[in-house]
């Protein structure tokens, strides 16, 4: 079978591998219809991922089909059925698996980062890491796990109809937060550089947009909430500026939320915390309940999924997509790869 593989940073292959011999006790063999680039992917390409060993084949945002079913899988699972898969793994026994939250799991071990990844024509998962939705075609099923790393978040911030909620940042994580806060009633501030993110945001459940560098935020935001600050802040960059903003304009007893990985270390004025009362939590990759959510929210029509999608592209040109995105990362939100057809 064909396999697309990031052999060394700045470098690409499409190459022939073995096929998997198929499905053991509970698991299914999947062809791979479509794969998602993300982040983690150009930081592989990069050679800017500290997770990752060459070479990987990368993938975790994926859309298939089962081709064949293991023993012991549930008779609600079908060959020919349409899926995306949750990427993580959970050792079952460190304390965030014990708390019930395997999404944080110490040991874990990403489709594509830690482990070899979906860009290839068919993988063996485990069923019970499937999720599938009679109304999502490919494309949709494809862009289902970077939006739960946004639904996450609002999760993780207690989102709340009556709250006022900043984003910063709306690339693919940054609008699953967007279209999860919005799905729940809050009034959402999105903020980004980009003019077309700020649409796409918009059209994913944004009530404002600002503009970083053309509007001063914090201004802004005082002046949206009267003064108060809003009630939940989701910082989805990981720059130190926007760490620091997030706590500037959250509400007293707010709460703020971090996705994103900051590249260098962040100082605070760390009196906000206390005078104000804050929670602040981090939020990490994505609970099984969140893969249902956001497929619903993609099934309603309420994501901008064509807004989202920058590029579509073979196998053969993955490699292509990945050095115009390096060299170009504000002009690409999602790039997906085509690995077989219906």
């Amino acid at each position: 079978m064909k396999a697309f593989l990031i052999t060394a940073p700045g470098k690409t292959a499409v190459v022939e591998a073995p096929a998997p011999s198929g499905p053991g006790p509970g698991e299914v063999l999947l062809r791979v219809r479509m794969v998602g680039f993300c982040g983690s992917d150009l930081s592989t390409f990069r050679g800017l991922n500290p997770l990752v060993s060459y070479p990987r084949i990368p993938g975790h945002e994926v859309a298939a089909a089962i081709e064949q079913l293991g023993a012991g899988v549930p008779g609600r699972w079908r060959v020919g059925a349409n899926v995306t898969l949750s990427p993580y793994t959970a050792c079952g026994s460190c304390p965030a698996c014990r708390r019930g939250r395997s999404n944080a799991c110490r040991d874990n071990a990403t489709l594509g980062v830690q482990r070899s990844g979906a860009l290839t024509e068919f993988i063996v998962v485990p069923y019970k890491d499937l999720f599938t939705h009679d109304r999502l075609d490919n494309t949709r099923l494809a862009l289902v796990e970077p939006l739960t790393v946004g639904f996450h978040a609002v999760d993780r911030g207690e989102c709340a109809p009556e709250d006022t909620v900043a984003v910063f940042g709306c690339g693919a994580v940054g609008l699953g937060a967007v279209a999860g806060a919005a799905a729940r009633g809050a009034r959402t501030i999105a903020v980004d550089i980009d003019d077309a993110k700020l649409q796409t945001a918009r059209a994913a459940g944004a009530a404002e947009t600002l503009k970083s560098g053309a509007v001063d935020v914090a201004a802004e935001i005082a002046r949206l909430t009267g003064g108060d600050g809003v009630d939940l802040a989701i910082e989805a960059i990981g720059l130190p500026a926007t760490y620091r903003m997030a706590i500037q304009v959250t509400a007293f007893t707010g709460r703020v939320v971090y996705i994103g990985y900051a590249k260098e270390p962040v100082c605070y004025e760390t009196k906000l915390f206390v005078q104000r009362e804050l929670d602040i939590r981090g939020s990490r990759n994505a609970t099984p309940k969140d893969f249902p959510a956001v497929m619903d929210r993609l099934a309603s029509g309420k994501v901008p999924v064509d807004r989202m999608v920058s590029r579509v592209v073979p196998m053969a040109e993955a490699g292509r997509a990945l050095r115009d995105w390096s060299a170009a990362p504000a002009a690409f939100t999602r790039v997906l790869v085509e690995v077989s057809g219906e």
